[in-house]
């Protein structure tokens, strides 16, 4: 089962891709374009070019998980501009996901130090 963990990596392809590739394609794009190892335990997540439908592809030590989901009206408003690829964190992935903007979803940090009180 794929489940996302807040520890977790997560590459976002900027540059559309054709939604005609499978997994061997998606791990040549992550492989060329994105000069990323998909065997790392890495979620990449892709879009086509309307903008109205995402991959996600991962690698669970055992084999890959392909994940889509195509809205049934409207468009994913946000998507990163700028370098080949860009991280998100997990929560933000959910935003993005729900067709939403990630860049406005506000949370604590990933990690942070624990305050002990004093004995």
């Amino acid at each position: 089962m794929l489940q996302l963990t807040p520890h977790m990596r997560l590459v976002v392809c900027v540059e559309p891709i054709d939604f005609r590739n499978g997994i061997d394609g998606l791990v040549r794009i992550c492989r060329g374009a994105l000069d990323e190892d998909p065997f790392r335990g890495t979620l990449f997540v892709f879009r086509n070019r309307r903008a109205t439908a995402v991959k996600v592809l991962a690698y669970d030590g055992q084999g890959f998980w392909l994940c889509q989901k195509r809205l049934s009206s409207g468009r994913f408003a946000w998507w990163p501009t700028g370098a080949p690829a860009t991280t998100l964190a997990t929560h933000e992935l959910h935003a993005l996901l729900a067709a939403g903007d990630p860049s406005g979803v506000k949370a604590a940090p990933d990690w942070r130090p624990i305050a002990t009180a004093a004995p």
